[in-house]
C-alpha cells in the first residue's frame, strides 16, 4: 500500500497548477438534503475540470466509499471531510489531514451518535476541542453577527494555523456587503478564509428534485415550503472560470479560491491508507490460529468420518488449511466456528451455507452440512489464492433466537470492535411516485391511483400512458413534474437501515475506521458503510442471518415431542424417504421451503425427484442462471428420454454425468475450465468473476482466448470449444452455486419429510412461525384441511397464544388456531387470558375480563374473532356481551356484591333476540378479523353467478383439453414477475375447489395494469396449456371482480338469495346513442354507467355498502 508521503506527493500533482478545489459537497448520503450521488458529482467535476472535491455530508461519512470509489473512475480526487453540525447552531467542515485525524473524527462522530439516539448527532465544543488534532475546520458562518465573532474566536483557539472561515456567495440583496463584512471579522480574529459553493447537486436541473427531497424532510409541500427551502439557486458544481468571475465581482478577491487549493494540499488522507485487522482467535494453550485452527479440524474430523477419513478427504483438508494458513484467514474461520459453537450450546437450530459449503474444513468443523468431497465441489468458488478477497460465511439461524447470538458477538467482541454492517434503503419506484406527489401538492386519491400503476420492484416510475388510463390530464403540469422527478428519485438513499446480521469485527477499535451509530432496535449498533463499502475497503464480514423456516422446524420439532412422544432433530429425519418424494413428485409442496412457488411446483412433475440430489437440482433449475444460459429445457429432455445424452470426452463426462450433461452449477463451469482447457483452480475461479461481471466490465475477452485455445490444444474442435464458452457465458451472470443449492436442499428435504409425515404438525409450525414463505395463513389451513387435518376455531376456552394440537380418535392431531390470529390482540392480552384460565375455564365473557384483567378492548378482538364458541356465543351475541361490559374492572365492588349476595342494577342486562349473521356475513368477518375461514370459501357463495357468466372452476381445469378457451375467477393470491422471465407475470387464483396459475405476456399486463395490480378477485378468459401433469391458462383479456367479491357478506347461504334490484339497472349493456354529443359536459355517458356486477340475480344490493373481503396479494419477483 502506498505510503502517506508517497500519496502526498502524488496528490500534490494532481493539484499542479490548480487554482480552485471545490470544499462543500453535500451527497445524497445527507439523507434528504442531497440531491445527487458521488459518481454524479464526480463525473461533473471531471467535466468542469475541477481536480478534487471535498465531500462533507452531515454528521456523517456515509458516502465517503462511494467517493473514494468514484474518485478511481474519474480521476478527480476525493477529500474525506464532514460538516458537523453542532447542538448550539453552529456548522464546521472538518477534514482530517491524515490517517490518526480521520480515526479522532470517526471516534468524534460515534461519541456524538450514540449521545444523540439513532438519526441524530449531539456534539458542542467541547467535544470538538478533544477529537480534532491533526484536522482542518471550516467555519460555516451564516452573517457576520456577534454569534460568528463568538464562533470564530473559538475557532481559532481549537485549531489554530488549521482554522478557516468559509464564503459562499448567496445570491442575496447585499451579498457583496456579507462577504466583506464576514472577512474583516475573519481578520479581526486570525483565520483565514477560504472559497466554497456549498454545493447539493451536480448540475443546475436538480434544483427541482433538491426542493422536492427538502419538502420530504420537512413533511410539507412546495407551497407551503417557504423559508425552509434550500437557500439560493445555483448550488451546483461551477467551473474555476466562473467562481473566479463571481468572487471577483462580489469580493474583488480570488485569494480565498486559492486557499482552497492549499487545504487540499494539507489533506493527504485517503481512504486506501486504512488497515483493516480482523480479531485474533487464540486457541488452547496460547496456540496461533492457524494452530488451533488445525487442531479443531483433526479432532472433529473423525466425529463427519467415524469409519476413518479418506484419502481424498485428507488430501483436501490439507489443501485448504494450506491455503488459509497463507491468506491468514484462520481466525475468521475460529470465529464462525465459536458462534456456531454457541448456537449449538443453547440448542438454537443454525447451518452454514452459500459458497462456505465448498469448503471440507467448514464442513467438518460443523459450520456447513454438505460433503463438499464427496459432492465434488470447488474450494476455489470459496476462497481463492488470485482473489484474495475475504472469504464469506453466511449462517443461517432460527429467526426468532437470532437476537441471542447477536448479543453474545457484541458481548464476546465488546461494542468498541464489533457492529451491523448498514442498509441503504433507496426509494422505489411506488414510494417516489407517493413521496413526490405529495410534495408538488397532488391530492391522496390521485397518489393511490398513481402508485397503483407500479409494479413493486419496478425501476422506471409510472409512464405517462399509465397515468392516461385513470383519467388523469397528463399535461397537467404538476402531474407530469410528478411523474419526471419521481423517476429521477428512484434509487435515492433515503435513510439508513441495518443489515440483517452482517456482522463487522476488528481487532483494534472499529469506531477508528468508520463512525458507529445506534440502531433502531435497542442493544443494536451499525456502521455508516453497507456490504458493498466494506467489500471494496477489504473488511471482512460474518453473517449472522435468520431463516424463518428453522425456526419453523425447531417449533416442529418441539410439537412433535410434546403432543407425540417423537424426539427428533435435523440430522435424525430418515433419508430418501419414499413417501416423501413421492410427496415432491406431485407437487404437494405449499409450505415447504424453497420448492413452494409456482414455478417450483410446475418443475416438480417434470424432474420427478427420487433422490437427493434431484432436489439440489430442483432448487437450482428454477433460477435466472439456467433459464438464461438455456439450460432447463436440454435438461428437462434428457431427464425425460426424450432426447440423447452425449459426452464428447471422459472429462466432460465427469464434470456433467451429475447434471445430464447440462451445466447448471457456477462450480460445473469452473470444472470445464480446469478439466477441458487446463485452467488452475484460482484462473478457474477469476472466470467465473468475470463472467459474472461481463456486461458491466466487459473483461472476459481473455478468459475467452484462453479457454476456448487451451480446449483446442486438449483434441476439442473449435466450434465445441466455442460453443462450450458461450453456454458458460450465458449463465455465468447469474449462476447459481451448487454449495448453495446443496445446503437449502437439506432444509426443503426436512421440510418436506414434516409435512409428509406430520401435516397437522407441520401447518402448526407454519402458522406460528408467520409471516413467511409464499403463502397466506388462509391457504397453509385450506392445505392442511386437504391433508386430513381438522382444523378448530379460536376459542377463549381451549387457544394458547400460538397454534396448538389437540388429540383426536383419527391419525392426526387436530389443530387449534391461537389467539395471535385474532388481529390486533396484544401478546400481553392473549398471555394474561391463557395465565388466568389455567386449567379452570371461563364461564363468561364478564369472567374473563374480572380474571385475566383484560381491557373490553381486547374481548371485542376475541369477539370479532369468533372465539365464544366455548360460552355458547355467536360471534354477534359475544360482541353484545363485550359491549355490556366496562372498560375495567372494579374487583372491589365486585367482591362485596358477591359477598352481599346481590346485583347492582347495572350488572343486570336485559335479555335482546339478536338476528343471526347469513353465512357471508361469517365468512367476512372470518378474514376481516383473522385473515382466514374455516366455513365455506368466499368463491362458494359466487358460484351461481360465476356458472352464469360462464366460468369454469379451477379444478375442472383437469379435465380441460389443451388448447381450450375457458373462462376463470378466483380470489388472486400471488403475483410473481421474475427479472429473468422478460416482462412476463404469473398470477395465482384460487377459488373454493383449487388454485390456477395464470401466464400473463407483457403487452397484456400492460393493457390490463390496473386490474393486475389492483384486482382482490380476476376473472379471466385464457387458453389452458398442459405439459404432462403441469397446468397453465394462457391469459387473453382480464376483468376485476373485486366488486363481486365484495357482495359476499349479503348472501344469506352457499345456494345465494335472489335480490331484487332496482328498475334502472340493465343485464346488459346498450349501445350509446350515436347523436350523444362527444363531449358530455356531465360526465360519463350510457355504457359507462353499466356496471356487469349491479345485474339481477348478481347478490348485490344497490344502496348498501359492499365492504367485503380483503385479500392481501403478496408479491414477488
Amino acid at each position: 500500500m502506498m505510503s502517506e508521503d508517497d500519496l502526498g506527493d502524488e496528490q500534490a500533482d494532481d493539484l499542479e497548477g490548480a487554482r480552485y478545489v471545490e470544499l462543500q459537497v453535500t451527497t445524497h448520503f445527507s439523507f434528504l438534503r442531497g440531491a445527487s450521488s458521488p459518481a454524479e458529482l464526480f463525473s461533473a467535476a471531471a467535466l468542469l475540470g475541477l481536480p478534487a472535491l471535498g465531500v462533507t455530508d452531515r454528521n456523517s461519512l456515509a458516502g465517503a466509499v462511494r467517493a473514494w470509489d468514484a474518485q478511481k473512475v474519474t480521476g478527480c480526487r476525493a477529500i474525506i471531510g464532514c460538516r458537523l453540525d453542532l447542538v448550539c447552531g453552529t456548522s464546521l467542515l472538518v477534514y482530517p489531514t491524515n490517517r490518526e485525524a480521520y480515526s479522532r473524527l470517526c471516534r468524534l462522530l460515534s461519541i456524538g451518535k450514540a449521545r444523540g439516539g439513532k438519526g441524530s448527532c449531539h456534539l458542542d465544543w467541547s467535544d470538538v476541542a478533544d477529537w480534532v488534532e491533526g484536522t482542518i475546520g471550516i467555519l460555516v458562518p451564516d452573517r457576520a453577527d456577534a454569534a460568528c465573532e463568538e464562533a470564530l474566536d473559538r475557532l481559532a483557539v481549537i485549531f489554530g494555523a488549521r482554522a478557516y472561515l468559509a464564503l459562499s456567495i448567496r445570491r442575496r440583496p447585499r451579498d457583496a456587503i456579507r462577504l466583506r463584512d464576514l472577512a474583516r471579522l475573519a481578520a479581526r480574529a486570525g483565520v483565514q478564509t477560504v472559497a466554497t459553493g456549498d454545493i447539493l447537486y451536480h448540475a443546475p436541473e436538480r434544483r427541482l428534485l433538491q426542493d422536492v427531497v427538502s419538502c420530504i424532510r420537512e413533511k410539507c409541500t412546495v407551497d407551503t415550503l417557504g423559508q425552509r427551502r434550500e437557500r439560493f439557486a445555483d448550488r451546483h458544481l461551477k467551473s474555476v472560470a466562473e467562481m473566479e468571475r463571481l468572487f471577483t465581482r462580489y469580493l474583488g478577491d480570488v485569494t480565498p479560491l486559492r486557499r482552497s487549493v492549499e487545504i487540499a494540499r494539507a489533506c493527504r488522507f485517503d481512504l486506501g491508507q486504512l488497515t483493516y485487522t480482523y480479531p485474533d482467535e487464540i486457541g488452547e494453550s496460547g496456540l496461533t490460529p492457524q494452530q488451533e485452527l488445525e487442531r479443531l479440524t483433526w479432532t472433529k474430523a473423525p466425529g463427519r468420518y467415524p469409519h476413518g477419513i479418506p484419502g481424498n478427504v485428507r488430501e483436501q483438508l490439507l489443501h485448504e488449511l494450506r491455503l488459509i494458513g497463507d491468506l491468514a484467514y484462520a481466525p475468521y474461520f475460529l470465529t464462525v466456528h465459536s458462534i456456531v459453537q454457541f448456537a449449538r450450546s443453547k440448542d438454537i437450530l443454525c447451518q452454514g451455507r452459500g459458497s462456505a459449503a465448498n469448503s471440507a474444513v467448514c464442513f467438518v468443523l460443523g459450520i456447513t452440512s454438505i460433503d463438499p468431497v464427496k459432492s465434488e465441489l470447488l474450494f476455489e468458488r470459496f476462497v481463492s489464492a488470485e482473489r484474495r478477497e475475504p472469504p464469506d460465511i453466511d449462517v443461517d439461524f432460527e429467526h426468532e433466537r437470532r437476537e441471542e447470538v447477536i448479543q453474545w458477538i457484541y458481548e464476546t467482541y465488546g461494542r468498541e470492535r464489533s457492529a451491523l454492517t448498514a442498509v441503504i434503503s433507496r426509494f422505489r419506484a411506488r414510494g417516489a411516485v407517493r413521496e413526490v406527489g405529495k410534495a408538488l401538492g397532488l391530492s391522496e386519491d390521485m397518489l393511490s391511483g398513481l402508485a397503483s400503476q407500479v409494479w413493486g420492484w419496478a425501476r422506471d416510475g409510472v409512464e405517462a400512458k399509465h397515468a392516461q388510463e385513470l383519467n388523469l390530464d397528463t399535461s397537467d403540469k404538476r402531474l407530469a413534474l410528478t411523474l419526471e422527478l419521481a423517476r429521477t428519485l428512484i434509487n435515492t438513499p433515503r435513510h439508513m437501515s441495518q443489515h440483517p446480521g452482517g456482522f463487522v469485527l476488528t481487532l483494534g477499535r472499529l469506531d477508528e475506521l468508520v463512525p458507529i451509530e445506534p440502531a433502531a432496535m435497542a442493544d443494536r449498533q451499525i456502521i455508516e458503510w453497507d456490504k458493498d463499502d466494506i467489500d471494496a475497503l477489504g473488511f471482512m464480514k460474518v453473517d449472522v442471518l435468520g431463516l424463518g423456516m428453522l425456526g419453523c422446524m425447531r417449533r416442529a420439532f418441539a410439537l412433535l415431542e410434546d403432543d407425540k412422544g417423537i424426539a427428533m432433530d435435523l440430522a435424525s429425519i430418515p433419508h430418501d424417504d419414499p413417501e416423501t418424494f413421492a410427496m415432491i413428485r406431485k407437487a404437494d409442496t405449499l409450505g415447504v421451503f424453497q420448492i413452494e412457488s409456482r414455478a417450483q411446483m410446475a418443475m416438480l412433475p417434470r424432474i420427478k425427484p427420487t433422490k437427493f440430489y434431484d432436489l439440489v437440482v430442483e432448487v437450482a433449475i428454477v433460477r435466472p442462471g439456467p433459464i438464461q444460459g438455456d439450460m432447463v429445457h436440454p435438461y428437462l429432455r434428457r431427464r425425460e428420454g426424450k432426447e440423447a445424452i452425449s459426452y464428447p470426452t471422459e472429462e466432460l463426462r465427469r464434470v456433467l454425468e451429475k447434471t445430464l450433461g447440462v451445466p447448471l452449477f457456477q462450480e460445473q463451469a469452473m470444472r470445464v475450465a480446469i478439466e477441458c482447457a487446463g485452467f488452475t483452480p484460482s484462473e478457474a475461479d477469476l472466470l467465473r468473476r468475470a463472467m459474472a461481471t461481463f456486461k458491466l466490465t466487459g473483461g472476459v475477452s481473455h478468459f475467452r482466448d484462453k479457454l476456448i485455445n487451451g480446449m483446442i490444444a486438449r483434441g476439442y474442435q473449435r466450434d465445441f470449444a466455442e460453443q462450450t464458452f458461450k453456454q458458460i457465458e450465458g449463465f455465468g451472470s447469474y449462476g447459481f452455486p451448487e454449495s448453495h443449492a446443496a445446503s437449502f436442499a437439506l432444509i426443503a428435504y426436512a421440510s418436506s419429510w414434516m409435512k409428509c409425515h406430520h401435516p397437522d404438525v407441520f401447518c402448526a409450525a407454519l402458522l406460528n412461525a408467520q409471516p413467511m414463505g409464499f403463502y397466506a395463513p388462509a391457504q397453509i389451513v385450506r392445505d392442511a384441511r386437504q391433508h386430513g387435518v381438522e382444523v378448530r376455531p379460536i376459542d377463549v376456552n381451549h387457544s394458547r397464544w400460538d397454534c396448538t394440537l389437540e388429540p383426536t380418535q383419527g391419525r392426526y392431531h387436530a389443530l387449534r388456531i391461537g389467539l395471535r390470529y385474532a388481529r390486533e390482540l396484544k401478546n400481553a392480552d392473549g398471555a394474561a387470558i391463557v395465565l388466568a384460565r389455567g386449567n379452570e375455564p371461563y364461564a363468561s365473557v364478564e369472567e374473563i375480563q374480572r380474571r385475566a384483567g383484560v381491557s373490553g378492548r381486547a374481548l371485542d378482538r376475541i369477539g370479532h374473532a369468533g372465539g365464544f364458541g366455548s360460552l355458547a356465543l355467536s360471534r354477534r351475541a359475544g360482541l353484545w356481551e363485550v359491549k355490556g361490559l366496562g372498560e375495567e374492572v372494579l374487583p372491589l365492588f365486585a367482591a362485596a356484591d358477591a359477598r352481599a349476595g346481590k346485583l347492582r342494577p347495572e350488572a343486570i342486562e336485559p335479555e335482546v333476540a339478536l338476528p343471526q349473521m347469513g353465512e357471508g356475513e361469517e365468512v367476512v368477518e372470518d378474514y376481516r378479523a383473522i385473515g382466514l375461514s374455516l366455513r365455506a370459501h368466499p368463491l362458494a357463495f359466487l358460484r351461481d353467478e360465476l356458472a352464469r357468466r360462464k366460468m369454469v372452476t379451477c379444478a375442472a381445469l383437469k379435465d380441460i383439453r389443451d388448447g381450450r378457451w375457458v373462462n376463470l375467477a378466483g380470489l388472486v393470491l400471488l403475483r410473481q414477475k421474475p427479472g429473468s422471465a422478460k416482462g412476463t407475470m404469473f398470477i395465482t387464483l384460487e377459488d373454493e375447489t383449487d388454485v390456477a396459475n395464470l401466464v400473463v405476456w407483457p403487452n397484456l399486463f400492460e393493457k390490463h395494469r390496473r386490474v393486475v395490480l389492483g384486482a382482490s378477485m380476476m376473472g379471466v378468459r385464457g387458453q389452458v396449456q398442459k405439459e404432462g401433469e403441469v397446468i397453465h391458462l394462457i391469459a387473453q383479456r382480464l376483468d376485476d371482480l373485486s366488486p363481486l367479491l365484495a357482495s359476499v357478506g349479503q348472501r344469506a347461504d352457499v345456494a345465494s338469495i335472489y335480490q331484487v334490484s332496482r328498475a334502472d339497472i340493465v343485464r346488459s349493456a346498450m349501445a350509446p346513442d350515436p347523436r350523444d354529443a362527444v363531449n358530455r359536459p356531465l360526465g360519463r355517458g350510457a355504457r359507462d354507467l353499466y356496471d356487469p356486477d349491479l345485474r339481477l340475480g348478481s347478490g348485490i344490493i344497490p344502496g348498501q355498502p359492499t365492504e367485503g373481503i380483503k385479500v392481501k396479494t403478496r408479491d414477488f419477483r
